[in-house]
């Protein structure tokens, strides 16, 4: 940055020997000069006027030059090197704050999922419990009215071997019958069937030579069962092979 020479003060007068003009003298008026967007005002030295010399003009640009070298050197602290900020760096090496807040959200989702997870299961454990505790309910109010239907079922039995159910009465007879199969009410215990005792009550035993194992030979009572659920064994007379 350079200022050339300011000229000196119009008020100022001076006399050179010889009938020269009169020489300029410098004044001690404020020199204002614009430095970095800032107002500096300075005072200029007062210069020594001396007749027929050029020391005013010479004293002037000298002070000016050295006026311009404190500005330079003034302008160059000042401005210096561009300030740049360096990216924060985390502490401690951990995360940063969005990082931490990212963490923390993942945590917390994942801990929610876990409980979804957590509860839907139980709830499928639970409808599981519910439909089989409602299944074994249902069949345990069926099979009661069931039971309590059999010493019917047993005398139509007695009345279809004696030759009674004909006309309307057998028509109804096997309707019944029908109706309660609907239900899941299964007969079982016929004659030639394999003993099993799980299965068949014997009331009688004998021996025959026409059979190889334990068989029933004779059923007084037929058995019923709903579903896998037996409801009254068969009442047999068995037969040990010889």
């Amino acid at each position: 940055m350079t200022e050339k020479p300011r000229a000196a003060d119009p008020g100022a007068t001076g006399s050179a020997p010889g009938g020269s003009a009169p020489a300029e003298q410098a004044g001690d008026g404020p020199r204002v000069v614009i430095r970095n967007n800032r107002k500096i005002s300075e005072t200029a030295e007062p210069a020594a006027a001396d007749a027929g010399s050029d020391a005013p003009a010479e004293g002037l640009v000298e002070e000016s030059e050295v006026v311009v070298d404190e500005i330079e050197i003034e302008a160059a602290e000042v401005v210096g090197p561009p300030v740049v900020d360096a990216p924060a760096q985390p502490v401690d090496g951990g995360p940063t704050g969005l990082g931490a807040e990212l963490e923390a959200l993942r945590k917390d989702l994942d801990e929610r999922t876990r409980d979804l997870q957590r509860v839907t299961a139980e709830y499928a454990n639970y409808r599981k419990r519910v439909d089989r505790d409602k299944g074994l309910v249902t069949e345990q109010a069926t099979g009661a009215v069931l039971a309590a239907l059999l010493p019917i079922l047993d005398d139509l039995d007695r009345a279809r071997e004696h030759g009674d159910l004909v006309g309307p009465f057998g028509t109804v007879a096997e309707q019944l019958v029908t109706a309660l199969g609907k239900f899941g009410l299964t007969p079982f215990g016929e004659q030639g069937d394999p003993f099993d005792p799980t299965r068949h009550e014997a009331v009688a035993h004998q021996t025959s030579a026409d059979v190889t194992e334990p068989t029933c030979v004779q059923v007084m009572r037929r058995g019923y069962q709903v579903g896998e659920r037996l409801l009254r064994p068969a009442m047999v007379a068995v037969a040990d092979p010889e």
